[in-house]
């Protein structure tokens, strides 16, 4: 396992399962750089909290791509506007509204 920022080993990016990031202006950043990063980490799910368009993205399932900026890329995406509720992958049982995390 690599450190997303610095490509060094990383005692503990196996144990992070996921991510979440509050976008506005950084928009694009995060969904081309920091999730590329993310991925080539292994994070297994990376959710952005879309604050633009009012929707939550969640990208799941890393895998190399030699086109993305790091390597790495999310295979599967999927955009959730309120009311709908997803649960995280570490946590199954756990349902969160996508309306409480847009405010």
């Amino acid at each position: 396992m690599v450190h997303a920022r610095t490509g060094l080993p990383c005692p503990v990016c196996g144990d992070i399962v996921r991510e979440v990031s509050f976008a506005d202006s950084s928009l694009q950043f995060d969904r081309r750089d920091k999730g590329s990063l993310y991925a080539r980490a292994r994070i297994a799910e990376y959710w952005i909290v879309n604050l633009i368009d009012r929707v939550l993205e969640v990208y799941r399932d890393p895998e190399p791509d030699p086109a993305a900026p790091h390597g790495w890329h999310y295979r599967a995406m999927s955009r959730l506007s309120p009311p709908a509720v997803v649960a995280p992958m570490a946590l199954p049982l756990v349902q969160v509204r996508v309306g409480d995390l847009l405010g």
